[in-house]
């Protein structure tokens, strides 16, 4: 059976969306929670998301700290080096 009241959308339709991205592409469409970015899908739920500290949701080590420090440092010696065998050329 199908009510005869209006329902009243405005306050869902007027608050803030979610900022994630679905896997097609497009922004999603829910609301955010309140007082975060992302709905309760997209990690905006209270308890989602791993622990400070959580060393197992640290699934490889290309992108730690140290790593990243590493290929800096690498990428400078690589251009010093090249300033260097650019002066020994005849």
């Amino acid at each position: 059976m199908v009510g005869t009241h209006q329902r009243n959308t405005t306050p869902m339709l007027s608050s803030a969306r979610c900022g994630a991205r679905t896997r097609s592409g497009k922004p999603c469409r829910a609301p955010a929670v309140t007082g975060k970015g992302r709905c309760r899908m997209h990690g905006g739920a209270a308890g989602s998301g791993a622990p400070l500290g959580n060393r197992n949701a640290v699934k490889t080590a290309l992108y730690t700290q140290e790593i990243l420090e590493f290929r800096r440092e690498l990428r400078r010696l690589r251009s010093e080096a090249k300033l260097f065998l650019g002066k020994l050329k005849p």
